[in-house]
């Protein structure tokens, strides 16, 4: 028997977190109270921007990443919209640009000066009005730039032109009840979903049309979240009958049997993935817990392999995610988490130990 059955190769074995120094995080934030399952949190090189409490209306802080210590608590935010934000997303192509949709029906999209903001921003770039209900998810297209895609309460997806502010597709009656999550492939031609109705659905935009779908993808009914991974497959994280917490990795050309699926744990917190593809590693963190778990994603069975757990004292509310970009790679960084305390934001690093 070679040594190399026994011991499954892998450079992140080791990864580890550690959460920066306490003059490092970002005091004294009111985190967003709404029941809604999103991150809260969107990041990118420039800036941090977090859904906070607002009386009247609803209200983000867009904060300079440099700008840590204590936040004053008149620190402007942006605050057009007049109900509760629900979900923000930086764009990928221009990291002044932010989107946020709301439970005031509608999306909006906000230019951040060069600097950070001096005063409150109320005056949305564009406003984008099609949702009957809330708009619970709003996610910039990976590729194209100027689209956006925003799903509501209302059960339809639309993709918008934001440059002209027009609807470019409607995409009702695909999905028969709340949709709990949206997820761009790689290459932005289609997109995949997880509803209410327990079915992972993989959606090509153009067409209108819905190329496969797994119904009762897990058994649970507490929600569930997809998302796509690098060479097409989908990973999906839900709940089984017994309300246990799983993770499930499908083929999206043969969705009958997951390729692997493994239970974690009966915590009745949502999992929120996070999925960097450049390393093949899914993170993996509950609303509500104090950990941040990661796994391996590989081509041989059983193709989901846990790595480790990165545990802090407090429990999270939500959590960003900076993209590549952001990292100090020359110090190893492979990951950097925001995670949302009550009251303020502490970001953990992830790295790859070298010799």
């Amino acid at each position: 028997m070679s040594f190399r059955k026994v011991v499954r190769q892998s450079k992140f074995r080791h990864v580890f977190g550690q959460p920066v120094k306490t003059d490092q995080c970002y005091d004294d934030i009111r985190v967003s109270r709404v029941t809604w399952d999103s991150t809260f949190c969107a990041v990118n090189p420039s800036f941090v921007a977090i859904i906070v409490e607002a009386s009247g209306g609803g209200a983000f802080l867009v904060l300079p990443l440099h700008k840590t210590g204590r936040i004053d608590k008149s620190y402007p935010t942006v605050c057009g919209h007049t109900g509760p934000v629900l979900d923000i997303d930086w764009c990928p192509h221009n990291d002044h640009v932010i989107a946020s949709g709301s439970e005031d029906c509608t999306v909006m999209v906000w230019q951040i000066p060069e600097n950070g903001l001096s005063q409150p921003l109320t005056e949305p770039v564009v406003v984008l009005e099609g949702h009957s209900k809330r708009v619970g998810i709003v996610t910039w297209h990976p590729t194209a730039r100027n689209v956006l895609l925003s799903a509501g309460c209302d059960n339809v997806v639309l993709i918008w032109n934001v440059g002209t502010a027009e609807e470019l597709y409607r995409l009702e009656g695909l999905h028969p009840d709340l949709i709990y999550s949206v997820s761009w492939s790689r290459d932005g031609s289609l997109f995949c979903t997880a509803c209410k109705d327990k079915s992972v659905r993989v959606i090509d935009p153009r067409r209108g049309t819905v190329v496969a779908e797994k119904e009762r993808a897990h058994e649970g009914a507490r929600p569930m979240r997809a998302i796509f991974l690098a060479d097409g497959k989908i990973f999906t994280t839900g709940f089984s009958r017994m309300s246990e917490r799983q993770l499930a990795l499908w083929d999206t050309e043969n969705l009958e049997e997951p390729m692997g699926l493994q239970e974690l744990d009966s915590s009745n917190g949502a999992l929120l993935p996070f999925y960097d593809p450049d390393t093949n590693v899914v993170y993996v963190c509950g609303k509500g817990d104090s950990s941040i778990r990661y796994f391996e994603i590989t081509e041989e069975p059983p193709y989901i392999h846990f790595l480790n757990t990165f545990t802090s004292k407090e429990p999270q509310r939500g959590m960003g995610w900076m993209p590549k970009r952001g990292l100090d790679v020359s110090k190893c960084e492979i990951a950097r988490f925001y995670k949302l305390h009550e009251r303020k934001c502490e970001p953990i690093i992830m790295t790859v130990p070298r010799k």
